[in-house]
């Protein structure tokens, strides 16, 4: 009865005073978690803003930590009321037996269940520490993902993968948006510190976009001092006035660590379009990922992510999408919660963003949101987007193009064509390219 009404032993047998506040406190416990049912059942947001509310955690904590204490101390004081001395001996045997692993069940689930929040109001923390909130702009979010690349070999990080993930405020229908990172005669927003050092475009020798991030660093200097990443802001700033989006949010992930975090989640499965090699870039091949579903550990997704040994960075950008979808649509919240330690510490070593815990609540139910829907891709690579001298406008309208076309709008006003928006079919099904221009990334990986 100790487990199942705590304070009923000994409101009964016992001290009755102790029984009627564990009692009390059992029912309270009982009413809290109504409520929590109760906006679970009806506002999926508030829910999650329950759980990544850093007060609550490290309040929920501690009162994790008493009521395990509590409860032990109420189970045993039940066990002393049982009158073990008085009992047979195969029978005191038997309910100290039970009594034991009553105890250890009972503190073990709630000192674990209070590890777990101290894990996730640590990870919440140290990788959602900024406090600016930013709304949707259109209703849409526009978040900037870039994948770091950085070694001793590199000067700087450079992010060598660039996806703007443009999500419907309300639906959680996405879009994503590929820029080579060889992306060539860049612009940048009029007034800004980079505008007024490259007037006519980024045109330096081997200024290409993933150059940005290494450039504005080690010019920090001409940056204000309040400018906390130079290189972040000039690389958001250029990516802005490409795309023609206002961006919402950045998320930096260290190539490096990527892979713990699949290992993390238990691996993801991909269709593999082509036979894809491990290592190869500044090393030996080492291996190689087969053609066909296969389930790809940290380290195969890293590589399947990033080669280009026999293709072309047009290659991987399509496999880069279909490793984010296969991702959005495999990691369940099971998963995450039976997983919750080890994502979180691979998670710390491989994140860094300006999205604010405050906002999170709404980011976590937009990502169950776009389980449920279609994930369209646009990405300005050859041949439709030469990278040598792009088409700004003609990026700005496929851009455009793509968002109508997903939030169901026309993307034909006046019934006028524009042939030049139009998106070669590749021949070969199989290739990773197709990836790069989808209306459905799901039936195209």
């Amino acid at each position: 009865m100790t487990l199942v009404m705590p304070g009923s032993a000994q409101l009964v047998m016992g001290h009755r005073t102790i029984g009627r506040i564990a009692i009390r406190i059992w029912l309270g416990c009982l009413a809290v978690g109504g409520v929590v049912l109760v906006v679970a059942m009806t506002s999926r947001t508030h829910l999650f803003s329950l759980m990544t509310n850093s007060t609550l955690l490290g309040l929920g904590r501690w009162l994790l930590i008493a009521g395990a204490v509590s409860w032990v101390a109420l189970l045993l004081d039940a066990w002393r009321l049982g009158r073990p001395l008085q009992l047979s001996r195969n029978h005191r045997l038997w309910m100290t037996g039970v009594n034991a692993a009553l105890c250890f069940a009972t503190a073990g689930v709630m000192f674990f269940a209070a590890h777990l929040v101290a894990v996730q109001n640590s990870f919440i923390g140290t990788v959602f520490a900024s406090s600016t909130v930013k709304g949707p702009e259109g209703g849409r979010y526009n978040v900037l993902l870039l994948g770091g690349d950085s070694g001793p070999d590199r000067s700087g990080l450079r992010p060598d993968s660039l996806t703007v993930a443009s999500i419907d405020a309300d639906t959680g229908r996405t879009v994503l948006i590929g820029l080579p990172r060889n992306l060539q005669d860049i612009h940048f927003p009029k007034g800004s510190v980079m505008a007024k050092q490259f007037p006519r475009g980024f045109d330096c020798e081997g200024c290409y976009l993933n150059a940005v991030n290494t450039w504005a660093n080690d010019h920090a200097s001409l940056f204000p001092k309040t400018t906390k990443d130079p290189g972040l802001e000039a690389t958001m700033g250029a990516v802005e006035e490409t795309t023609g989006l206002k961006l919402s949010y950045y998320a930096m992930v260290n190539m490096h660590g990527f892979s713990k975090l699949i290992d993390a989640v238990g691996g993801v499965t991909v269709n593999v379009q082509e036979r894809t090699a491990i290592g190869g870039i500044g090393s030996p091949i080492r291996g190689w990922i087969p053609a066909g579903e296969q389930k790809l550990t940290g380290d195969q997704a890293l590589w399947y992510s990033r080669s280009r040994v026999q293709n072309d960075d047009w290659s991987r950008m399509g496999r880069q999408k279909c490793v984010m979808n296969a991702m959005l649509h495999q990691v369940s919240p099971k998963k995450v919660l039976f997983n919750v330690e080890k994502i979180a510490d691979s998670s710390k070593a491989l994140l860094t963003t300006n999205i604010p815990a405050s906002d999170l609540d709404v980011f976590m139910d937009l990502a169950l949101k776009a389980k449920s829907q279609k994930v369209s891709t646009v990405s300005l690579v050859p041949p439709v987007i030469y990278t040598g001298s792009p088409d700004f406008d003609k990026v700005r309208r496929m851009i455009d193009k793509a968002i109508a076309k997903a939030e169901g709008r026309s993307t034909n006003p006046g019934g006028i064509i524009d042939a030049r928006l139009s998106l070669p079919k590749l021949d070969d099904t199989a290739d990773p390219r197709q990836a790069n221009q989808s209306d459905d990334l799901d039936s195209t990986c």
